[in-house]
Formats: C-alpha cells, sequence, structure tokens
C-alpha cells in the first residue's frame, strides 16, 4: 500500500508537460488487473488518423514517456494510448510474460473499442522489453488488418540471448544468474529477467506489416547486435535508423529520432 502510494504521488501527467487533451483511464483486464493508462488526443483540426499505442521499457512508468508523447501528439498529430504494464505505477498486479502479453492486448482491444479511435490507423511503438511486447502482440493480430505499423526502439532477441542463465567456471556450469549479478542487463529488466520473450522467432511471423528500427549505437545495456538480427530475421516491409550516440535510454534524445518515425508515417502509414 505504501509503494502504490508514493507512486501516485510522484506519479507525473499530461497536464505537467502542457497536454491538455487527454483522459487518465483505469483499463480492467480479462484476468482481474487495473492498468494504468493516458489517452493523449491530437489536435482535431490537424490530427493524422493514427493512434499509437505505446509500450514503455522496464524502468519507470508512463508519467516518464510523457515528453515523448507531447512530440508524438504535437508535432507528428498522433492519438496516444500510454499503457502501463501490470506492476507497473498505478497498474495492480505483478509483472510477468503471460501477463504483459494479456495486458498489451487489453490495449489494442481498447483502441478497437473505442468509437473515436476504431477506424484510426495503429502504430504499435515499443521500447527495449516494450519492443517484445510489440512484436508478441502484432504477430497475433496482424490478420485484423487494423494494424499499420511498429516502431521498434532498442530491443533484445530473447532474454536467453540477452542474460545468460548460468556462469561455467572450470567446466562446471555454476549457479543462475539473478537480478543482483554484476550483469547490467539483470539488473536493469529484474523482475523479467527469468522469462522468454523470443522476439528472434516471433518477428518473422509479421509479413504485412511495416516496421521501422530504431537502433541506438552505444546501447550499454541491450548490444545493439541484437537490434540488427531482428532487423535481419524481419520478412515484413523495414526501415533502419541508427542512432550513432543513442545509449539505451537516451536514444530518443537524438537528432532526428522523431524525424525518422516522420518519414515512416509519411511513406508506410498516412493514406
Amino acid at each position: 500500500m505504501g509503494q502504490k502510494l508514493t507512486s501516485y504521488l510522484y506519479f507525473r501527467r499530461p497536464s505537467q508537460f502542457g497536454i491538455t487533451d487527454f483522459e487518465e483511464l483505469f483499463i480492467p483486464t480479462p484476468d482481474g488487473e487495473s492498468l494504468s493508462a493516458f489517452l493523449i488526443r491530437a489536435n482535431k483540426q490537424h490530427a493524422r488518423n493514427v493512434t499509437v499505442l505505446m509500450f514503455h521499457g522496464n524502468a519507470g512508468n508512463i508519467g516518464y514517456r510523457l515528453p515523448i508523447a507531447k512530440i508524438l501528439e504535437n508535432e507528428l498529430r498522433c492519438n496516444i494510448l500510454m499503457l502501463q504494464y501490470r506492476g507497473y505505477g498505478l497498474s495492480s498486479g505483478n509483472p510477468n510474460e503471460k501477463g504483459l502479453m494479456i495486458d498489451a492486448q487489453t490495449g489494442l482491444d481498447y483502441i478497437r473499442q473505442r468509437h473515436e479511435l476504431r477506424n484510426t490507423r495503429i502504430v504499435v511503438y515499443g521500447q527495449s522489453i516494450g519492443g517484445a511486447v510489440a512484436v508478441g502482440l502484432v504477430a497475433r493480430n496482424q490478420k485484423h488488418g487494423d494494424i499499420a505499423g511498429i516502431v521498434l526502439e532498442n530491443t533484445f532477441t530473447s532474454l536467453k540471448k540477452l542474460i545468460p542463465r548460468s556462469v561455467v567456471i572450470n567446466g562446471y556450469r555454476k549457479h543462475p544468474l539473478t537480478p543482483s549479478s554484476a550483469f547490467p542487463p539483470a539488473r536493469f529488466l529484474a523482475p523479467l529477467c527469468h522469462q522468454i520473450w523470443p522476439t528472434e522467432a516471433t518477428l518473422p511471423k509479421i509479413t504485412g506489416v511495416p516496421i521501422l528500427f530504431l537502433s541506438g549505437l552505444k546501447d550499454e545495456i541491450i548490444p545493439p547486435s541484437h537490434m540488427k538480427r531482428l532487423f535481419e530475421v524481419c520478412a515484413a516491409p523495414k526501415v533502419w535508423k541508427e542512432l550513432p550516440n543513442g545509449d539505451h535510454n537516451s536514444s530518443v534524445a537524438e537528432p532526428h529520432y522523431f524525424q525518422y518515425i516522420e518519414d515512416f508515417l509519411r511513406e508506410y502509414i498516412d493514406r
């Protein structure tokens, strides 16, 4: 209770960033959780017919991504549904791979059912583990025909390849690594690091939804080789963009980041 109260007191909201047309939501999941979310609307006179379903990385909560949402809304003229996974911020429950996939589907279904959004073109945007969430969601839903694109930033091929499950010393396999180990991704991705997230195996199943890959070449958490491998196995229309000085958390601040998304929207999404 105390942790949730602390989250509530320090949780950032769109009004703190000059965003005026928004709703704060609590969306129920089929398995009984309640997901905190922001629905941010673009200016109706200039809006694209696009809704971005935004999946955040492991660190922080959706409040920390509001500066990104403001640019997506104000400059790229998109509606945004910022969804907060179970166990994060003000959402109930505890995070796990199965639960996050339920959360992702819940967010997509909310867009489909909301009258003002149901005819918009959906772009699924995922950062870090949010990219794994995005890939899994789109692979299961691409036949519906309403997902128009994916934006992936600094995403891993799988947690098995990112985090060694055990170490070998003098020819003997020792205990599994834990989030308290010295391996940086294990600390960064706890408590999700002991799960699978098979993004590399799932991505080739997506064939008809174009994908923008945004890779920070100085990512200290997820080696850029993971993004490169995902690009190689991608069977859908794809665009590769490098952010030479982008690390895991600052790639979004690199020059041209949002211009790359704008160009992607113009080429593949706007119709």
